[in-house]
């Protein structure tokens, strides 16, 4: 039952790959740099290493330490245990279900409604605070909803 770290890497790079396609000018890059007032100039200044230094954390932050907990359904049987994988009724259960609900399709679906109900509504709560269009919080959180989305099949599926 444990997690591939292979697997998690992959998912935490997949967030650089939606990012490219996702904020391409000809996608939504465009209106999310009209919605923040991003410009050229303004990119172009940036610290590109400290953004992707710190992207790449935090999404290995995310795959290895979040996106599990809400596709792998065995972890809950393990955290129940006290995390003590040689406990006998674990290791009964595990032989029972053993890798039940361990698919990609199965960890899209739960990466897609944790982007739909736990992501969504935070960036929501302070893009509404912040006097943030819809506009932005569609391209911001759907951004994030295909992202778990993709990063949960990984995980769950990839044993």
């Amino acid at each position: 039952m444990p997690i591939n770290p292979i697997a998690c890497l992959i998912a935490a790079f997949s967030t650089f790959l939606v990012g490219f396609v996702w904020y391409n000018p000809k996608v939504f890059g465009t209106i999310w740099m009209n919605e923040t007032g991003m410009t050229e100039e303004k990119a172009q200044k940036s610290n590109m290493i400290k953004i992707f230094g710190l992207t790449l954390v935090f999404s290995l932050l995310i795959s290895f330490m979040v996106v599990p907990m809400m596709v792998i359904h065995q972890i809950g049987a393990v955290q129940l245990v006290g995390g003590d994988e040689t406990n006998v009724s674990l290791i009964e259960f595990l032989k029972d279900k053993g890798d039940a609900f361990r698919t990609f399709k199965h960890g899209a679906l739960h990466g897609f409604m944790a982007g739909v109900s736990f992501v969504l509504p935070v960036i929501a709560i302070n893009s509404l605070f912040e006097q943030k269009s819809w506009r932005y919080i569609l391209v911001t959180a759907g951004y994030w909803i295909v992202s778990l989305t993709i990063m949960g099949a990984i995980i769950c599926g990839w044993k």
